[in-house]
């Protein structure tokens, strides 16, 4: 795949690559050596491991999801470097772990993109989960997470 004429075309051709099912295509939009950290802070370290996670991801976590894109903000950071932010929503994640088909999740997805000679291309991806009416997340005494909103008291 060649490289993205600008780097904030890179949330829709990431959603375009996930809608297709296509892992080879959506690893080609980041450089060999790119790292993505995902929801849950696993992290890859170069786009083999992000091509791998993706194919399994999209066969059995993410099978019949849709990932929309809303809101994109571009910040040129030097002439050859960008930091493109987008609010995603995804639809139809696969239930797992004995519970039922999640809702719908709204993250925040930040790039990191650099010019090359044939365009731009990742260089390192962070998705972040959105949850609503939350500051933090605890551990409580069983060692599970929950969310935490300081303002409530």
């Amino acid at each position: 795949m060649p490289a993205l004429p600008e780097p904030g075309a890179m949330p829709a051709a990431f959603a375009n690559a996930w809608t297709a099912r296509d892992a080879d295509a959506l690893a080609d939009l980041f450089e060999p050596d790119a790292a993505f950290v995902n929801v849950v802070g696993l992290w890859w370290h170069d786009r083999e491991a992000i091509r791998r996670a993706h194919a399994y991801g999209l066969a059995e976590i993410f099978p019949d999801s849709t990932l929309s894109v809303g809101r994109t903000e571009e910040k040129r950071l030097a002439e050859t470097v960008a930091l493109v932010q987008a609010r995603v929503r995804l639809d139809g994640q696969s239930p797992g772990g004995g519970v039922d088909r999640p809702g719908a999740r709204h993250t925040v997805f930040s790039f990191v993109m650099r010019r090359h000679a044939d365009g731009w291309r990742c260089a390192a991806a962070h998705n972040t989960d959105v949850v609503p009416g939350t500051e933090t997340h605890v551990r409580d005494a069983s060692g599970a997470l929950r969310p935490a909103d300081y303002r409530d008291g």
